[in-house]
């Protein structure tokens, strides 16, 4: 559980600070709407970079939940009586 623990609840701190980030920055500064690319402007970018974001915590915790899952079952074999 504590390795569990150190991963999951540093990712998900991260998320939630990121993720939070895009309405907090839209709503109370006007930094995301300059331009960064073109007539694209900053908070498209960081929008996008948000889907990208999810997706890759996605997959990282899939093939992290797989490693979690081969633990227990071998902590299940060595408590079996």
């Amino acid at each position: 559980l504590k390795k569990k623990y150190a991963f999951i609840i540093p990712m998900s701190i991260f998320f939630m600070v990121f993720y939070f980030t895009l309405p907090v920055l839209t709503s109370y500064t006007t930094f995301l709407n300059k331009p960064a690319i073109g007539s694209i402007s900053w908070a498209w970018l960081f929008a996008s970079a948000q889907f990208i974001m999810t997706w890759s915590l996605c997959m990282i915790y899939s093939k992290r939940a797989a490693k979690f899952d081969v633990m227990v079952e071998k902590i299940i074999q060595e408590n079996k009586v």
